[in-house]
């Protein structure tokens, strides 16, 4: 059997073939091969990734491999970095980077490397999350920032790169949900819209925590209504419970939304489901 290959057999009996390697005493898996000849190609190109420091990541990016370009950037790291991870991870000076594919590099503090050593980034209809307990996480959760916000208007990349997402260039600008930010010249309010058959203006608001309370008031006085929709209620941490119900009992509804949901009530009772 050639050098760094292994035979092994799928349940149905047909034969493949893995390929590893041992650097400083771990030993690595290099993947599975249809033929014998490609396992030992990716035990060679191992070989000469780990022992030829010559061979720069860039290089690296750039040609084509028998192995995957994850395993690539794995073994670039070890070799440079002195740490195997089998994401693909590589160690820069004070972050690292997380490669989605050859070309697209994604930068991280490394306060998240122990998380993202052990949660694989995946790409869907152009947002990236993890499983994490059987659930798909956006990793902008980490941030803080809600999976339907909307970059420019709930939060911004401060240097314009949305590929880095170190936590100095991530800036939240509104947590909550219908709340948006509206500014003149003269002064900031916060602008709180409930989605109720249509777009609703619940009203505007002088603080972020007035808005996002009168987001769950305006969601409250729908649910109590008898209006079955699955509206999103905003978490706010920053006041307790008293605070709330204060601010919860001042807060003043547009007169027309209070309309709207008097009206989908009468609608209701008329013809109940």
């Amino acid at each position: 059997m050639l050098t760094g290959v292994s035979v092994a057999r799928k349940k149905d009996g047909t034969v493949y073939y893995r390929s590893g390697i041992t650097f400083r005493l771990k030993h690595i898996s290099l993947g599975s091969f249809p033929t014998p000849e490609e396992a030992h190609a990716a035990y060679m190109e191992a070989g000469e990734i780990l022992q030829n420091p010559g061979l720069t990541l860039d290089d690296l990016l750039t040609q084509k491999h028998t192995l995957s370009f994850e395993k690539v950037i794995s073994l670039a790291n070890a070799r440079d970095n002195g740490v195997y991870i089998k994401n693909p991870i590589y160690l820069r000076s004070n972050y690292f980077s997380y490669f989605i594919s050859d070309s697209l590099e994604l930068k991280f503090d490394v306060d998240d490397l122990f998380y993202y050593s052990f949660h694989r980034i995946m790409k869907r209809q152009g947002r990236y999350f993890v499983n994490d307990y059987g659930m798909q996480l956006g990793i902008l959760t980490r941030f803080g920032i809600p999976p339907y916000s909307v970059e420019g208007r709930d939060y911004r990349f401060v240097n314009g790169d949305s590929s880095d997402l170190r936590y100095s260039n991530v800036e939240v600008i509104n947590p909550y949900h219908g709340v948006t930010l509206k500014k003149s010249e003269t002064k900031e309010r916060f602008k709180v819209v409930l989605h109720l058959r249509g777009n609703w203006v619940v009203g505007y608001y002088d603080t972020l925590t007035e808005a996002a309370v009168a987001y769950n008031k305006a969601a409250d006085l729908a649910t109590n209504a008898g209006i079955k929709q699955n509206f999103p209620i905003n978490d706010i941490p920053d006041i307790k419970a008293r605070q709330y119900a204060e601010i919860y009992s001042q807060t003043e509804i547009s007169p027309k939304l209070l309309a709207h949901i008097d009206s989908l009530r009468e609608e209701r009772r008329r013809h109940p489901i």
